[in-house]
């Protein structure tokens, strides 16, 4: 079916978009932005946030030493055009605990191990990468934003230290469940030349949608990378979550994430907010999620923003964004 839309787009409706578009983030956020926007334009850098440290990723992480491949293989996946199957064959997943003994093979997508393989094979993750996007046809680029090896770590409203993505995400830590500060081991970890280069470059960047601490912020936290979406003269979009999620950002309007933005950047880098104002659906208690507010007058007050508002909820699940409706909203400020 996205082979189909992608063919469709492509060779008998809509003229292929020449501006660059440049997205970060992590998670599932991100592929699902590219999954839209792909049916645009070819012209898509993807710069994903390399401090992923559960599940598959984290394995072969500790095992092999090679950088977490989950948010990578995801991006690859989504700006995919070749055939469907390739695609499933990436996201297959051996049946067992995806945080099993890191001998295992069971709960190992089967993308990650490719992506591995191919880094062996050509020597460098890098060109294990690009191999791996030729394979898969890709519309667009996909990069790390950062060689280093990077761990995130989060102080809460207690004073207590978290390390590691994984535990943040999760919420695995005692005490105050309020993050007040995130940071970046090593601190001066510096930004890939590549993904630099895209953003200089770019016509738009969007940060988002995913979890703010451990999919966007990441990325933003490497200082290269902030110095490089302050300079460029591309708008810049803030894609904000349509749910706050558990243990990172619990009770925080629209106006929050910015502020948590401008504290660890030391300015709001961001003139657009795309904000969901949509919601037909109640989302299930069981979940713990709850719709961000959108605090219309902090917004502009404090932070100056211009507020891209629309129904970007996808109708088959609450909590994520229509791939396709959010993508016409960034495309429409071309």
């Amino acid at each position: 079916m996205n082979f189909l839309k992608i063919f469709l787009h492509s060779y008998l409706e809509l003229p292929a978009k020449t501006d660059r578009i440049v997205c970060l983030g992590g998670g599932t956020g991100l592929p699902n932005l590219l999954t839209g926007l792909k049916l645009y334009t070819k012209n898509l850098t993807a710069i994903v946030t390399m401090c992923d440290e559960g599940g598959s990723s984290g394995r072969l992480r500790r095992i092999l030493g090679v950088p977490p491949v989950g948010d990578i293989r995801n991006c690859l996946v989504a700006l995919s055009t070749s055939e469907e199957i390739f695609s499933k064959l990436l996201n297959y997943r051996f049946a067992g605990n995806r945080y099993g003994a890191d001998s295992e093979l069971g709960g190992h997508s089967l993308g990650n191990l490719i992506l591995a393989a191919l880094s062996d094979i050509t020597g460098n993750f890098n060109k294990g990468l690009e191999s791996l996007a030729q394979i898969l046809a890709i519309a667009g680029k996909v990069l790390p934003s950062t060689e280093a090896n990077v761990r995130i770590w989060a102080q809460t409203s207690d004073g207590k230290k978290v390390f590691g993505e994984e535990n943040i995400d999760l919420g695995r830590y005692d005490g105050a469940r309020t993050i007040k500060r995130l940071g970046l081991a090593p601190a001066n970890a510096p930004g890939f030349p590549p993904a630099l280069a895209a953003l200089a470059t770019a016509d738009i960047i969007c940060a988002g949608p995913g979890d703010l601490y451990t999919s966007i912020m990441p990325n933003l936290l490497i200082t290269d990378i902030a110095a490089a979406i302050k300079k460029s003269a591309a708008a810049k979009i803030f894609i904000l979550n349509i749910a706050n999620k558990p243990f990172e950002t619990p009770n925080y309007s629209a106006s929050d994430y910015l502020a948590a933005v401008r504290d660890h950047c030391g300015t709001n880098l961001f003139e657009y907010i795309a904000v969901n104002t949509n919601f037909p659906a109640k989302i299930p208690a069981k979940l713990k999620y709850h719709y961000v507010n959108v605090d219309f007058n902090k917004l502009k007050k404090d932070f100056s923003v211009k507020i891209i508002g629309g129904d970007f909820q996808s109708s088959a699940n609450p909590l994520h964004h229509d791939s396709e409706k959010l993508a016409k909203a960034v495309i429409s400020m071309l």
